[in-house]
């Protein structure tokens, strides 16, 4: 299921401009002054319900649109608070978009932002025996490669492991399987490297 718009309204704080009453929103309802940040997830921040499943072209869209309206250029003219408030949630949304457009920035935000209580210290403590054997003899197997479709055939397999890691892990968040998505998201990290590896070691050979 496709990310929708968020229907949970965040705590309420007053504006810092007249008091009016602030609901998380960049933009005061009433005077119609940008707000400071604030402590927000990425996925509140873009107004997203929190999911794997986003479709980019809507996660384009509202990002796009929320740095049309704060854009710091937008605001040369007010206080300098204001211009300092812009510039922040520029900066805020712009570092959400980053994170929730890449599988695996998302899998791995989600992992901590879901998983505090389940795994406090994320995934860089899994030691999984399986994982750590598949990355030492797909690279081994990159470093011996001799010509460059010696090359493709490994990435071509991380590629579509890349694929199924993606999907399995939609299913795993779904489920609310915290800890299966977080060895799966260190898999994909893995597979990333490797594909980048792939790419280097190529042009080499050419």
């Amino acid at each position: 299921m496709e990310a929708t718009l968020n229907d949970t309204r965040p705590d309420i704080v007053p504006c810092w401009s007249c008091g009016g009453p602030i609901d998380g929103s960049a933009f005061c309802d009433t005077c119609k002054a940008v707000q400071p940040p604030g402590q927000r997830d990425h996925f509140s921040r873009l107004g997203l319900n929190v999911s794997f499943d986003i479709d980019p072209a809507t996660l384009d869209e509202v990002y796009f649109s929320m740095q049309r309206k704060l854009h710091p250029d937008r605001f040369a003219t007010h206080s300098p608070k204001e211009k300092a408030y812009s510039q922040q949630q520029a900066t805020a949304i712009n570092d959400a978009y980053e994170t929730l457009k890449d599988p695996h920035g998302r899998a791995d935000y989600m992992v901590h932002l879901k998983g505090t209580d389940v795994l406090p210290e994320g995934c860089n403590l899994i030691n999984d025996q399986v994982l750590l054997i598949e990355s030492m003899e797909m690279r081994e197997a990159l470093a011996e490669s001799e010509t460059p479709a010696d090359v493709d055939i490994i990435s071509a397999r991380a590629t579509e492991d890349i694929r199924v890691c993606i999907a399995q892990l939609s299913k795993l968040f779904a489920n609310n399987d915290i800890e299966g998505a977080c060895k799966l998201t260190t898999r994909l990290k893995y597979l990333k490297k490797l594909a980048q590896e792939a790419q280097a070691h190529r042009a080499k050979l050419i």
